[in-house]
């Protein structure tokens, strides 16, 4: 079989093998594929894998060998799926290799908007100690979490994990999902209303899926039930948003902190409001990043591909 991986670069930046492929075929890596050159680098192969390099209909129409293309990602909207149900081609992704991952960083946002570790760290070793009069300073507010109410808009593997870690930092969880989670079988958070927990949280954290129905679901009008100085936390996808509404809130104080790893445009242009609001973390899109996560999604990409050829695929998206 013939392979190719279009954008390896992110998944890999050398610090890990590509080994688990080489056993099903021959394998070509590009670190990116532009535009331009999809097509060709697919040519007549069979299986194509990709992270963020698109896969079009029109891509999917002139590469008629491709049987299955494989998401090196657990989002698959970079690919037209209804183009390739038609064309019978079995898209796979990974749904779960992260989520201890993801939990773990949504945790360490939460922390810094409390603590600002960052930036004290950067003022003490800039000399902002040296000389001082009191043995301790500090220059933005610091917040006990014990008390304080979580609220996770969406309940999946991911937002599960960070209610547990919520928890253990004595945080009651509120949760909100439209998938219809049964709240008795998780009866240690409080399951609510959109509305109601956009009111009563002192922090709200994205754990949902972008969909035609909730992109820019934090907006001005949204923001305005929130409690004023609330603080809002975005590890899934940036276009659940509406950036310049969040600029606005952050830059007036109605929420006192947001802290972003996923941002609607990525990477963004360099007049996103959101680059200069206050008191606005924006890291790139690392969440999902730790060595760890990035092998066990290879794996879990190479076990799609070779469940697909053994007649028994695996993690369909194209269904």
């Amino acid at each position: 079989m013939k392979i190719v991986i279009l954008d390896g670069e992110t998944l890999n930046p050398g610090d890990i093998s590509w080994h688990v492929f080489n056993k099903l075929g021959d394998v070509a890596v590009y670190d990116r594929t532009p535009e331009k050159l999809i097509v060709q680098r697919i040519g007549d192969a069979e299986a194509v894998f990709t992270n963020k390099t698109p896969i079009s209909a029109q891509t999917i129409e002139q590469c008629p060998s491709v049987k299955f293309i494989g998401v090196l990602a657990t989002g698959y909207n970079v690919v037209d799926i209804k183009a390739a149900h038609k064309q019978s081609i079995v898209v796979c992704n990974v749904p779960s290799y992260g989520t201890m991952a993801v939990a773990q960083y949504a945790t360490g946002l939460l922390l810094e908007l409390c603590h600002h570790i960052g930036e004290h760290s950067s003022d003490v070793r800039s000399g902002g100690w040296c000389g001082r009069l009191d043995f301790c300073y500090w220059h933005s507010p610091l917040i006990e979490l014990m008390g304080k109410k979580l609220g996770l808009i969406g309940y999946g593997r991911i937002g599960s994990a960070f209610a547990k870690i919520a928890q253990a930092l004595g945080m009651e969880v509120l949760v909100y999902t439209p998938s219809g989670k049964s709240a008795e079988a998780h009866s240690d958070v409080k399951f609510t209303s959109l509305d109601e927990l956009l009111a009563e949280s002192d922090v709200i954290s994205l754990h949902c899926p972008l969909t035609i129905d909730n992109a820019g679901l934090i907006n001005r009008q949204s923001i305005a039930k929130m409690k004023d100085g609330a603080m809002l936390i975005n590890t899934a996808r940036g276009g659940l948003i509406v950036e310049h509404e969040l600029a606005e809130a952050l830059n007036t104080g109605k929420l006192s902190g947001a802290a972003l790893d996923v941002l609607a445009a990525e990477p963004p242009p360099n007049n996103n409001p959101l680059l200069n609001a206050r008191n606005c973390i924006i890291t790139p899109h690392i969440a999902w990043a730790p060595k760890e996560a990035r092998i066990r999604l290879m794996g879990i990409a190479a076990e799609n591909l070779e469940q697909f050829l053994a007649g028994t695929p695996q993690n369909i998206v194209s269904k």
